[in-house]
């Protein structure tokens, strides 16, 4: 994606989300995040985006708060102060140039461009969360999906390779049926190795980009996929993911 799509993706999901938080009320559980309520999910999404904004503006992770300042607003208040904190994220990316240098948690990418797609693919994640609290799920349109399925593999799974142990003795491949997009994760010592590729696993999990991208991040179960092979492997390493 291109970081107009991102801000862009950003600016729609943000609003999306904060309409469906105001719609389902503070004190609603959060089906997707247990233990969560919709205030616990405005001030997740409200603390993650002033995080990216200082550290893209100062270019230093020392001074970026992580927590939300002590006069923050409660209740019903979070929705128009996460809007707030949203809009002003997507002017700082839409200021700094995306190649600009600056801290990200992933050693491949060392530039704002890190920022637009992160904040990108979590608010569409939380925005799921929240409207599905709301009663009211929209799906993950097909092309930012394809790009978080490929974040996901691409710069968290390596983070936990480790932990991942389903994956020793089999391999999983992803298949998307309404977009191109296509990957094998394979073991190889410590590290999982991730290609895009048509290939044969010893499980393939096929379904919809949107699907896919949201069984990676524990929102929906193997049940919306079509899965051919070990099944289990394939629970196995979704239980295995803590991210």
């Amino acid at each position: 994606m291109e970081h107009e799509q991102y801000l862009e993706s950003l600016a729609r999901d943000s609003d999306a989300l904060a309409d469906a938080a105001a719609a389902a009320g503070p004190d609603t559980t959060v089906p997707t995040c247990p233990g969560w309520t919709v205030e616990d999910l405005l001030r997740h999404c409200a603390s993650g985006d002033r995080w990216a904004r200082v550290i893209v503006e100062t270019g230093s992770r020392e001074h970026a708060p992580r927590d939300l300042p002590p006069d923050a607003p409660s209740g019903a208040g979070l929705v128009p102060y996460f809007r707030d904190g949203a809009r002003a994220l997507v002017d700082t990316l839409a200021a700094t140039d995306p190649g600009a240098s600056v801290w990200t948690f992933s050693p491949a990418d060392r530039t704002a461009r890190f920022w637009y797609r992160r904040r990108a693919q979590e608010t569409a994640v939380h925005r799921v969360d929240a409207q599905w609290a709301a009663g009211t799920m929209a799906p993950v349109d097909s092309e930012p999906a394809v790009d978080g399925i490929d974040e996901f593999l691409t710069v968290f799974l390596p983070r936990i390779a480790g932990a991942i142990t389903a994956l020793d003795a089999a391999t999983v491949h992803l298949h998307c049926t309404d977009t191109e997009g296509e990957w094998l994760i394979v073991r190889d010592g410590d590290d999982l190795v991730v290609t895009r590729e048509h290939a044969k696993g010893d499980v393939a999990a096929r379904g919809t980009a949107s699907d896919l991208m949201l069984f990676l991040w524990g929102r929906v179960g193997a049940d919306r996929l079509q899965v051919f092979g070990d099944a289990a492997a394939l629970e196995r390493f979704r239980d295995e993911i803590k991210v």
